[in-house]
């Protein structure tokens, strides 16, 4: 395979990336056949798939507006994928030019183009890390630079968690971040899971074809969900289905709305 000018020269393009595979969902261009192929062979089984990818984004969106609303201006994306439409800094900075963003990510290619893209951007920074590690991601240059701890920071952690197994402690990750944050700080999860009913099958076949190829999710509860939000205060409506967190339509009330494979919420420490 031909390697694009924009991809880092030591990626495999044979080996589908969790960034790479979202980002096709998504309908982006920084994806390789092999990602297209796992991307196509999932959304095959569970067509609904792209709309789920989709409520997630709308999520973050919907959280960097109301925490703009809330006096926040400093925001630490973590997992944040390759650069779509609407993204942290341009919510952002078109409500004030000086709000400040650091996006982390573990993929080459989402750094690569992130950094590309931002070139110039002197309020935003990008870092190459595994969200995994709390001391390496915050003692890093690029958040140091950019984010006053002393100060609220709005800490995002949009479609990621599920892919931390309970073996490598999710909860204690989210604690690592959550004690170096200000009072007035802010939290926000979105997470793949379901409460009470079956898996449907189609998703549960879709899930075993992504855990084969590109890597295993751990689907969680409200109990476990809320869970990961110790020394928060819950922001209303608490831990609800993705699209019922303060809804822009009656979208989130709607049948797929109350069926939707993912639950989010934001929280406050006090």
């Amino acid at each position: 395979m031909e390697r694009p000018n924009w991809a880092p020269g030591d990626i495999d393009l044979e080996r589908p990336s969790i960034a790479r595979v979202y980002d096709h969902w998504l309908g982006g261009a920084h994806n390789f056949a092999a990602d297209r192929a796992v991307a196509e062979k999932v959304l095959r089984t569970m067509p609904e798939l792209r709309a789920v990818v989709l409520g997630h984004r709308a999520f973050l969106r919907r959280v960097v507006r109301h925490l703009l609303g809330r006096g926040v201006r400093q925001f630490l994306d973590l997992g944040s994928g390759i650069p779509t439409v609407g993204n942290v800094h341009e919510i952002a900075q078109a409500a004030d030019p000086g709000a400040r963003v650091v996006y982390v990510d573990l993929d080459p290619v989402a750094v690569a183009h992130s950094r590309s893209l931002l070139e110039g951007n002197g309020h935003v920074g990008v870092l190459q890390a595994d969200v995994r590690d709390p001391l390496g991601v915050l003692s890093s240059p690029e958040v140091g630079k950019q984010l006053d701890f002393d100060e609220p920071v709005a800490v995002l952690m949009i479609s990621l968690l599920h892919f931390v197994p309970d073996e490598e402690d999710p909860w204690g990750v989210v604690g690592g971040y959550r004690d170096r944050l200000a009072p007035g700080s802010f939290l926000a999860i979105s997470h793949a899971g379901y409460e009470g009913e079956e898996e449907p099958e189609s998703f549960r076949e879709a899930r075993r074809i992504y855990d084969r190829n590109v890597t295993p999710m751990t689907l969680r509860g409200r109990a476990e969900l809320t869970r990961l939000f110790e020394g928060f205060d819950l922001v209303e409506p608490g831990v609800v289905r993705v699209p019922a967190w303060h809804p822009e339509s009656c979208d989130g009330d709607g049948e797929f709305g109350g069926r939707f494979p993912g639950f989010a919420a934001v929280g406050r420490k006090a």
